[in-house]
């Protein structure tokens, strides 16, 4: 896990996507046109919350969110994706 220097605002959350599969659970190689989306990642940032609704993810967990969920952005080099903790759907 990454240190970054970035302080999410209010419900959302900074994650850092998992790499994405290079083969098949049968050892067939993946080629990269053929690669989905991870759906799986690491939480590295959390705002506060708002006022009525605490955050119930932290730092370090591992979650499942939306294929289309949050915005990307790239920092320092590192692919990150920032997103409302609403969009996240589980954590493992």
């Amino acid at each position: 896990m990454s240190q970054v220097n970035i302080k999410p605002l209010a419900d959302r959350v900074l994650v850092e996507p998992a790499a994405a599969e290079e083969k098949t659970a049968s050892g067939l190689y993946i080629p990269d046109t053929a690669k989905e989306k991870p759906q799986k990642g690491t939480v590295v940032a959390v705002g506060n919350g708002k006022k009525d609704e605490p955050l119930t993810v932290k730092v370090g967990d591992t979650v499942l969110y939306g294929k289309y969920a949050g915005t990307e952005l790239s920092v320092e080099g590192n692919d990150y994706l920032i997103m409302r903790e609403s969009d996240i759907f589980a954590v493992l």
